[in-house]
């Protein structure tokens, strides 16, 4: 058991899910703060000192944090937009990445040629031309 527990902690696919989650949750923060920190006191600073955040609703007693719910919904956008620009940046970089340098055209010997020939003379054949 230990040996299949190994060979299975120890695969590629886990170690990069492991590394993706523990940078995944570090980005999270950093996104968290962002949200919290910079862009909504700057948007309460726009609104003149408006807090989403404070907004509560009073009902016999009980209050409904509703401004609360409505700020994690927009830390949510803001999170799920940044984590979306930041994937759509790595997959650009891997597509230019993976393009193939163009190619130099082939020269090809006078058998290929021939063969070249006959395949084209073949191909009209068939077509009936």
């Amino acid at each position: 058991m230990w040996e299949d527990f190994k060979k299975f902690a120890l695969k590629g696919n886990v170690l990069d899910l492991a590394i993706a989650v523990v940078i995944g949750a570090a980005f999270g923060k950093i996104v968290t703060s962002l949200v919290e920190d910079i862009i909504m006191p700057g948007v309460g600073i726009l609104l003149g000192g408006f807090s989403v955040e404070d907004l509560t609703y009073t009902f016999n007693g009980a209050e409904l944090r509703y401004g609360a719910f409505a700020q994690s919904v927009i830390d949510f956008f803001i999170i799920a937009f940044s984590i979306f620009m930041v994937i759509r940046l790595f997959t650009r970089m891997k597509r230019e990445k993976d393009v193939p340098a163009e190619e130099e055209p082939q020269v090809l010997d006078k058998k290929e040629e021939l063969l070249v020939e006959i395949r084209d003379l073949l191909s009209k054949e068939k077509t009936g031309q």
